[in-house]
């Protein structure tokens, strides 16, 4: 068509060429000016991550002159032996006297330098330790975390930091006070010293953004550390923290504690304060989201929530109900009713996770624990319809907002493709992939949200209502806890953006609002690896095929179980984490 025919076809009043001219430079210098912008806007992105990683730096250039100082003028400072103590130990040394908190801050420091190099997992320095630690010097009573130096996930708020969420659009803004946890860990004597790494969003649970970069499982590189709470799993496994503070809204500290072999608890909803948390997903209800401890063993994770169940949180934050820790619940050696399933029906465990929860329950049985077999009820209905359809009510709006202005990581453009899809494609999508893949042509329908306030409110009743059927199952079988599995072993590099459905063994528990912990208890074996060749999972489908190749190569790696109790028991939950701990380790002991 010619430029004449094309401009009478678009106004036939109008015939002049040379207006048809102006016209089309018109539109090339439009055309030009949405690149120019699309082009300015992507430096000035570029521009601010550059910017964050130069104060990281420099943060960690802090830090490692801090360390060095404090080494040349203390030689005799025993670091190795203060890095080899359980945190219940050093804690104990730290309230007598025999050793100084300012020996423990900088050996970990040292140390956390030293993993950082290794596996990138620490995106700031939190300066203002050094100053507290003076402060604490001065103090006359001890609080239960006196001198224990503490790790902190990015998006918990610290004062005078930024809580990035491995987004652009949180870069810059420095936060004016402590979030309520943190808060509460420093009355209680602990010293926040770094804060760790996360995906971009957190709704993943790989550990890698583009301001940061990506951490790596310190137990294998080859592997990713889990995530959200990827960070903290990397800097404990590696021997650079001692406790640190995660959140969970469908396993981010339970799956980074299981690929890094760790302990992790999470609590109830409300059990411990949120206020000061940076999130992508304000304001959804749907599933439950919160912070909770990781650390070393079970113990370091009880001491920790003895100190933060204290009057100063309930304090300042009366919404949290003022209940402190049950001494008599956790240590009690009560026989216990324990319900078990080795798989939940819709990701077929990998061979290492059935023998995990196998080899625990013989043990169980055989310490004088009545084992009952449990399913939990209707458990693709929960995936899809409560917790998919659930936490992404909105069809996914408010977290791709969350990238006008962004780059998207490549660990998640798989997530975020589906995401950005208008909901139309995804129901046209999801028709035409029922009769092949459909467990995959249910999770693009959950995708597209509920689609009104009135679905919404259906959506929360028939949350209420699925709790309610799955505590009558447990009180009808007279449990007291449940062991399940934890999603595991640790994947292969870019598989967790690719198979977020996987968190099913997780996420019950956060639609539940259930206190669920995890603790290893095993190792990947070569008989493992041999059985993960005929590994073809229920549905037989791409995530099948997926969930197989995340796991590959993982001999040697850390195995977990995951432990639950019913709502506000998480000292029950505890001891029983505690009795598989001593269990397995009793095992490994013996072999």
């Amino acid at each position: 068509m010619t430029q004449e025919r094309l401009w009478q076809v678009l106004d036939p009043s109008w015939g002049d060429p040379r207006a048809l001219s102006a016209l089309s430079a018109l539109l090339c210098s439009s055309a030009a000016a949405v690149v120019l912008l699309k082009w300015l806007g992507h430096r000035q992105v570029q521009q601010k991550m550059h910017e964050a990683r130069r104060s990281r730096d420099l943060a960690l250039e802090r830090m490692e002159k801090a360390a060095r100082r404090f080494k040349q003028e203390n030689p005799g400072t025993q670091t190795t032996h203060i890095l080899s103590l359980t945190m219940v130990e050093l804690a104990e040394k730290l309230k007598e006297g025999s050793l100084s908190p300012e020996s423990v801050l900088y050996s970990y420091m040292d140390k956390a330098l030293e993993v950082n190099r290794e596996v990138n997992c620490v995106t700031d320095f939190i300066h203002g330790c050094e100053d507290q630690l003076q402060k604490l010097k001065k103090q006359k009573e001890k609080g239960l975390l006196y001198g224990i130096p503490i790790s902190i996930k990015d998006h918990i708020n610290c004062k005078g930091h930024i809580s990035s969420g491995g987004m652009v659009k949180f870069l810059g803004q420095v936060k004016e006070e402590d979030s309520v946890i943190v808060q509460v860990l420093k009355h209680q004597g602990a010293i926040p010293f770094v804060k760790t790494n996360i995906p971009q969003t957190m709704i993943n649970y790989d550990c890698s953004n583009l301001i940061f970069g990506q951490t790596l499982n310190p137990l294998n590189h080859q592997k990713s550390p889990g995530g959200s709470s990827g960070g903290e799993g990397a800097l404990i496994a590696g021997g650079g923290s001692i406790l640190g503070i995660g959140s969970d809204v469908a396993g981010s500290i339970r799956l980074p504690s299981s690929f890094c072999g760790l302990c992790g608890l999470k609590p109830t909803g409300n059990r411990i304060s949120k206020q000061g948390v940076v999130s992508p997903l304000v304001g959804m209800q749907s599933v439950t989201a919160m912070l909770g401890p990781m650390a070393r063993d079970v113990d370091s994770l009880a001491l920790c929530m003895r100190a933060l169940l204290c009057e100063e949180m309930f304090r300042l934050d009366p919404t949290v109900p003022p209940i402190p820790f049950d001494e008599e619940v956790y240590t009690s050696s009560n026989p216990l009713r324990i319900g078990y399933y080795e798989g939940d029906g819709y990701f077929q465990p990998s061979p290492s996770m059935k023998r995990a929860i196998q080899q625990t329950r013989e043990l169980l049985q055989d310490a004088g624990h009545t084992l009952v077999p449990f399913a939990p009820p209707k458990i693709d209905y929960m995936v899809d319809e409560l917790f998919t359809r659930g936490i992404f009510s909105d069809g996914a709006a408010h977290l791709v907002d969350c990238f006008k202005g962004d780059i998207v990581d490549p660990n998640l453009k798989s997530q975020f493709n589906t995401y950005r899809l208008p909901a139309l494609v995804k129901r046209i999508l999801a028709f035409l992939l029922k009769p092949i893949y459909p467990r995959i042509a249910r999770d693009l329908s959950a995708l597209c949200g509920v689609g009104s306030a009135k679905n919404l409110w259906d959506q929360h009743g028939a949350v209420a209502v699925y709790r309610t059927e799955f505590i009558a199952k447990w009180r009808k079988l007279r449990l007291d806890v449940i062991l399940c599995p934890a999603l595991g072993p640790a994947f292969n590099h870019g598989y967790a953006g690719k198979l977020f459905a996987a968190t099913s063994y997780t996420n019950l528990y956060n639609v539940l609002n259930f206190p669920a912990g995890v603790v290893p208890v095993s190792t990947v074996t070569r008989a493992d690896e041999e059985e993960l060749k005929h590994y073809q999972g229920h549905y037989r489908d791409p995530w099948d095929k997926r969930l197989k190749e995340a796991v590959e190569g993982a001999v040697g790696l850390p195995v977990a179980v995951q432990c639950v109790a019913l709502p506000w028991q998480e000292e029950l939950c505890l001891r029983f984490m505690k009795e598989v701990e001593m269990l397995a380790h009793n095992t490994k002991r013996n072999v």
